[in-house]
């Protein structure tokens, strides 16, 4: 499969706005986070660093937008199409490895069991494999986290493996289980039917 230009820096959904973090998104993000702090715990080892305040998080969104204006690394807002409100967050990650890319995706708990992490991760990885070439889609999620393996099944992953002692957690490391799809899997896979508009960092339509 030969890739289209990318990255896509906005992905419009049936129900969602996913794009790229920009410092003035610091408040909502903030608003978003302080109002899941305990329901993210569990899953999140980046929770150990909140809260923080505007300042720091227009810090932290000016690091994500450098990345991703650099090829580095991909972190998405998941917002409602009025871009009002943020209800979660997403990425393509290239910690994976050569080939690669892992999605990874939160929900406001105000927004769970309504379907759209599948409908932001099914996005995502249509953008991976179209987009980037991937020739690998990585879901790392917690053996406790039925909600996030769901997502992942639902899309057509294969759970490859339960990995011991592998997700670094403020309280030490717990298990993983890995669920990948490859590209020469791709189009027989729920996910290759997600629906929406890429557009590139200049707005044209990519995807």
């Amino acid at each position: 499969m030969i890739a289209q230009r990318g990255p896509a820096y906005r992905i419009v959904t049936a129900r969602l706005v996913v794009r790229c973090w920009e410092p003035r998104d610091a408040a909502l993000l903030k608003s978003a986070i302080d109002e899941n702090l305990e329901y993210l715990r569990p899953w999140m080892p980046w929770i150990q660093y909140e809260p923080q305040s505007v300042d720091e998080k227009v810090q932290l969104l000016r690091g994500f937008r450098s990345d991703f204006d650099g090829d580095r690394d991909y972190t998405y807002a998941i917002l409602n199409p009025e871009e009002s409100r943020v209800l979660g967050g997403c990425g393509l990650h290239t910690r994976a490895g050569a080939g690669a890319l892992e999605i990874g995706y939160w929900i406001h708990k105000d927004f769970a069991n309504r379907g759209l992490a599948s409908e932001a991760a099914g996005a995502l990885t249509r953008a991976a494999i179209e987009l980037h070439a991937a020739q690998r889609v990585e879901i790392h999620c917690a053996p406790e986290n039925a909600g996030s393996a769901a997502v992942a099944r639902k899309l057509g992953f294969t759970h490859e493996a339960t990995l011991r002692r592998r997700a670094h957690r403020p309280n030490g490391f717990d298990d993983s289980m890995i669920w990948t799809l490859m590209a020469d899997e791709y189009r027989e896979a729920p996910a290759a039917q997600a629906q929406f508009r890429a557009y590139d960092a200049a707005g044209s339509r990519i995807l």
